[in-house]
Order: C-alpha cells, then sequence, then structure tokens
C-alpha cells in the first residue's frame, strides 16, 4: 500500500510593524527568526528592490527550521530577499540542526537547515517525504567554527588539535597547565579551572568540530564525529546563543560557537596552531581559505562536501564548518516550490553571497556556488 504523503504546512506568521525587519516571533510555540506582512505593506512594495536581478515568485509562505550557526546569516537574507519581493513570507526557526532536519523530514517545512550533510541512512527514514525524488544537501553558507574564551588578562591565546582535545575530553584541568604555557611563550596564563563548554542539543557545530579533532588529533579524540557530544565532562547550553552566552558568564570558560556570536558578543577567540607558518585565527577570509579546499562527494544533484582536517596551509582555518540547506531534488510541494527556488536562487547567488564576510560569514567558493545555483534551477 502507498505511504500518505506527508504533508508541509507553514504555521501563520505573526504580523510585524514593518516588512522590512526581521524580528523574532512565535511559531508553534517556538523561537522563529520571520518577516511578515506588517500595516505598510504598500510602502514596501513600493520601496527599490534592493535585489534588482531576482526573480521574485508569487505570494508563498516558506518555512524553514534547523542550523543556528546560519540564525544571523538567515535574518540578513531575509530581510534583503524580503524587501524586494515582500509577497513572499519567510520564517527560520533556530532549532538546531538535529531538530531542523527532523522537522523537514516529516514533512513541517519547505526545507531544513544542517551544518552536517544528511546521510542517505538518516534521509531513508522517512521515504514519503520527496515523492520521486530524494534529500539533497546543498551548501549554502560557510564560516569558522570559533573556539571563544573567558580568561582574565588573556587577549591572544593559542591552541592546537592536541591540546583542544584535552580541554574538551576533561584531560587539562588548569589554565596555567604545561601544554597550554607551551603553547603561548611570555604569556601570564592564570591558574584558575578550565571549564569547557558543549552544546547540549544535537548540533551540526558539533558535529564539525568533532569531526575536526577526531581528523587532526586521532591519538587524542578516540570519539565519533556524532551530532550529539561525545566528550567527557564538562558544561553545556543549547544553542550557539546559549554557549556564547555561557563563556561571557564565568571567567575560565571555553566553548565553541560561529564566529558572528563571537563578534556580537565580544568573546575573544582561540588561534589554532595547525603547523603553518603563524597560528590561524578565524575569520570569514581564513575560512574561505579552508573551505576551498574541501571536495563535493555527493553523488547526482546531492552537494555533499569532504574537508580536509589536517589542512595546515597558511592563512587556511582549520575548523570550519558549511551548512546545508536540505530541500527534495524532486516532489517539493508545488505551493512552496517557485518561492523555495526563487529565495535559494538569491542565497546562492552573487547578490546574496557578496557582502557574508561583513557579518563574519564565509561566501562559498565560487565553483561550489555555481554547482548550486545550477541544481536549485532543476528542483521539481
Amino acid at each position: 500500500m502507498q505511504r500518505p504523503r506527508p504533508t508541509r504546512t507553514n504555521s501563520s506568521i505573526v504580523a510585524v510593524a514593518s516588512a522590512s525587519m526581521a524580528v523574532v516571533v512565535s511559531l508553534a510555540g517556538c523561537g522563529v527568526i520571520g518577516l511578515g506582512e506588517g500595516d505598510d505593506k504598500a510602502s514596501a512594495s513600493a520601496r527599490p528592490s534592493a535585489l534588482p536581478h531576482i526573480d521574485c515568485a508569487k505570494k508563498a509562505q516558506v518555512a524553514g527550521s534547523g542550523s543556528s550557526a546560519q540564525q544571523n546569516v538567515m535574518k540578513y537574507w531575509m530581510k534583503q530577499y524580503q524587501q524586494a519581493c515582500p509577497g513572499v513570507q519567510l520564517a527560520y526557526n533556530p532549532l538546531g540542526s538535529g531538530a531542523g532536519a527532523a522537522q523537514f523530514l516529516r514533512g513541517a517545512t519547505a526545507f531544513g537547515g544542517s551544518d552536517s550533510a544528511l546521510k542517505p541512512s538518516e534521509a531513508h527514514k522517512a521515504p514519503g517525504v520527496c515523492p520521486g525524488g530524494r534529500v539533497i544537501n546543498l551548501p549554502m553558507v560557510g564560516g569558522p567554527i570559533a573556539i571563544g574564551y573567558n580568561l582574565p588578562g588573556v587577549d591572544d591565546l593559542v591552541l592546537d588539535a592536541p591540546t583542544l582535545a584535552k580541554i574538551f575530553d576533561s584531560r587539562i584541568s588548569s589554565w596555567d597547565d604545561p601544554e597550554i604555557q607551551e603553547l603561548n611563550p611570555g604569556t601570564e596564563l592564570p591558574s584558575i579551572p578550565v571549564r569547557p563548554l558543549h552544546r547540549s542539543d544535537d548540533s551540526g557545530t558539533t558535529q564539525n568540530l568533532q569531526a575536526y579533532l577526531a581528523g587532526a588529533a586521532p591519538e587524542v579524540w578516540p570519539y565519533e564525529a556524532e551530532k550529539s557530544w561525545q566528550g567527557r565532562g564538562g558544561g553545556s547550553a543549547s544553542g550557539t546563543s546559549g554557549v556564547a552566552s555561557e563563556v561571557n558568564s564565568a571567567f575560565g570558560t571555553i566553548g565553541y560557537v560561529e564566529l558572528s556570536f563571537a563578534e556580537s558578543k565580544d568573546i575573544r577567540t582561540v588561534r589554532i596552531d595547525t603547523g603553518a607558518a603563524e597560528p590561524v585565527a578565524p575569520t570569514p577570509q581564513t575560512a574561505s581559505a579552508g573551505i576551498a579546499a574541501a571536495q563535493v562527494i555527493g553523488k547526482g544533484k546531492d552537494l555533499t562536501l569532504k574537508f580536509r582536517h589536517d589542512l595546515s596551509a597558511d592563512g587556511a582555518y582549520p575548523i570550519s564548518l558549511v551548512t546545508y540547506e536540505l530541500v527534495c531534488d524532486k516532489g517539493n510541494q508545488p505551493a512552496t516550490l517557485p518561492a523555495l527556488k526563487s529565495f535559494l536562487t538569491y542565497t546562492a547567488g552573487d547578490e546574496g553571497q557578496r557582502l557574508l564576510s561583513e557579518i563574519h560569514y564565509a561566501p562559498l567558493p565560487k565553483s561550489v556556488a555555481v554547482q548550486v545555483r545550477q541544481v536549485v534551477r532543476e528542483l521539481s
């Protein structure tokens, strides 16, 4: 018997005062970045398009959820897109990669956001979500996973993969440990406890960090690169924003956050000793250099990337991620497909990628962006 097709539904988006501003609203009881049709809809429609080359879809509601690492860039993209296309209502719920993938796979959203590619085995758990097709991963934005810390009097801190692995596995317990001191000659490190923090929710950011530790320090980090935290001990918080807030709240803390959160909360970040001429700081430029070394390993329209975690090239930051948008290659809902394709064409296009470094994200390598746009055109 044929399984009933999951129904993708978009909960109503709460109206806001201006159609050109991103706000946090409530969708199904959860915090959602949304842009609604407010009282000045007419004036929004009359404004000159911020994206003169975009092919706007007709009126539609498109909901997505997932990665909190792309929360800030989604807010930017949605604001820019809806200035040009006020007939399309967009909402994005930054629940985390695991929850976002789960919502997409049960047909609750038009797309999911994940900081790690969905494996075929995971997609097969919901065979009816893409009738006649399959779930594919489309890389959309990159960025460094910044290691944020809170140490009094320490403005510059260098760590390497083995030391990070021991810190996050609770095997280095004091900040004046000889292994840390050796990497920071001349720095007066305080004799206070190390308080490592990790994500409590299933997270693609967590998976990418653990993949780096396993790839760059396999003799020290024996765990699998899962979305759930595998190391021993330490504190936890939900979402990137939760970890960032915890790092800011107490001395001795160290955690992993997306760079835009570190910048917005004025969190100091670690430079990574990769064996290159100089330790590498997390920036959009150094992340792009690291992402450029990745290879597309997905099959067909799937554009999953494989990173080199042992990268030691000058100026290439080794702990980066790419956020994927999860969509169906075939079997997308007809009511949302035109708007979905229009929005993703913008985000992967020159207009969507051009200013990402200004908000602390890394644009896709051009060769990858071209492939993404081609796949989006063929979605059905």
